[in-house]
């Protein structure tokens, strides 16, 4: 029954992918196809990576609430961004872009996830309550952090940085795409071999120790492919900040197993298809008239204060 949701899933995305390539196509079919590749590669990937990162981080947090962004993660994306003007001006962040900045992005929001991970996971991991106010406090600070330096700027530095402040799914950078595909790839690979383990791992430290799993490092070696997942997604594209939590609870709701070699390959589909459909409704049907980041956050955002009123966190 779940391998046939699996085949759904797929032949839905299939679909949305078809509509979205070829919904409106006319004029120079094939300069406008290639524009449509790039933007499609983007989305299925930043879904993807969204989606699997959620779920394996709600596996080694055990509980069903918790995201990367809810810690705190796309508050500091955008301290980084902010910084990176403020440091060097406005023509010199224009001049760090491709894949140069994707790859400086990745690499300071990696460290800065690692140590932000590793921290709140090891102090706080079994009180939900606790690791929840550490996220949102972290958040906060980051953000008044990030409000006190746009007050110093001029305008035209702090009009590219509101332009960064929103998830953007155009002009996406080909060579920045290519590395990212490359990381998520590796990702991808590490995640087939060790599905199974990962199925230990959710019963538990004390349960998966007993089975003979070595968790302290399964633990860390996941929190740098999750930091690793976000941060390209987020480097690519922008904050997302809810996107995981509402494609982590579709793919469980559905789904309905503990087994992540359905769970995960679930979590990917279901990103994917939530911005591709997503964005193919915004571009043809509403003229680009509202911004598909905006419905997922309030979404998502609605879902998490549900599922933390009826205490769903398991």
């Amino acid at each position: 029954m779940a391998d046939r949701r699996l085949i759904a899933l797929g032949g839905l995305l299939a679909a949305a992918v078809a509509l979205f390539l070829f919904w409106g196509l006319r004029g120079p079919t094939a300069y406008i196809l290639e524009l449509r590749l790039v933007k499609l590669t983007a989305l299925l990937a930043v879904g993807a990576a969204a989606g699997v990162a959620t779920v394996l981080f709600q596996t080694i947090s055990q509980n069903r609430i918790l995201t990367p962004s809810i810690m705190g993660f796309d508050a500091l994306f955008l301290l980084l961004q902010t910084g990176l003007v403020a440091g060097v001006g406005a023509a010199g962040a224009s001049r760090i872009n491709g894949l140069p900045g994707f790859m400086l992005e990745t690499a300071v929001m990696l460290a800065a996830a690692l140590l932000l991970f590793t921290t709140l996971l090891g102090r706080t991991r079994h009180d939900i309550q606790l690791m929840v106010l550490a996220g949102v406090v972290l958040g906060l600070m980051f953000r008044t952090l990030t409000a006190f330096i746009q007050r110093l700027m001029d305008p035209s530095e702090f009009s590219m940085v509101e332009a960064r402040m929103f998830a953007q799914f155009s002009g996406i950078d080909r060579s920045a795409l290519v590395a990212g595909l490359g990381l998520l790839a590796l990702a991808g690979v590490w995640l087939v071999r060790n599905h199974r383990v990962l199925d230990v791992a959710a019963l538990g430290q004390a349960p998966a120790r007993s089975l003979g799993v070595a968790y302290e490092g399964l633990q860390l070696r996941l929190l740098c492919l999750i930091a690793a997942l976000v941060s390209v997604s987020t480097a690519l594209v922008g904050p997302l900040a809810f996107l995981g939590l509402l494609v982590a609870s579709l793919a469980h709701s559905l789904m309905r197993t503990h087994r992540h070699a359905l769970l995960l390959p679930a979590s990917a589909l279901i990103g994917a298809l939530i911005l591709v459909a997503g964005q193919t409704v915004f571009e043809r049907l509403l003229q680009l008239q509202s911004t598909l980041s905006v419905v997922i956050e309030f979404c998502g955002g609605m879902l998490f204060l549900f599922l933390l009123v009826k205490g769903k966190i398991r």
